[in-house]
């Protein structure tokens, strides 16, 4: 498996997202409880690029981010939808090395 390097750690606090573009694809990436995860960027409810700018928290034991415009909630390592089990989000294969934040290629 090849890393693509996206961003210094240092430019993903605790409680933060980015959006880094991985082979043509929309990715959010996420630091929350010192872990990261990456999803698809793209709220399928609108087909906006919002999700790097959604609110992370804990939702009835799982970790989430809440889309920013209609605010459904997505399992940071799932990808699932919590209101709308037809619905979830590709889930990216995520590390940090030598200080960098890597995505899986």
């Amino acid at each position: 498996m090849s890393w693509e390097t996206i961003c210094d750690a240092a430019d993903i606090g605790n409680g933060l997202g980015v959006r880094a573009l991985l082979n043509g694809e929309q990715v959010a990436v996420f630091r929350f409880d010192g872990k990261l995860f990456a999803l698809d960027a793209i709220d399928p409810f609108t087909k906006a690029a919002v999700l790097s700018r959604g609110i992370l928290g804990d939702l009835k034991g799982q970790l989430v981010v809440a889309s920013p415009i209609y605010k459904q909630h997505f399992n940071l390592e799932t990808g699932q939808c919590l209101e709308d089990d037809s619905v979830s989000l590709k889930t990216y294969a995520v590390r940090e090395e030598a200080g960098k934040v890597q995505l899986a290629a």
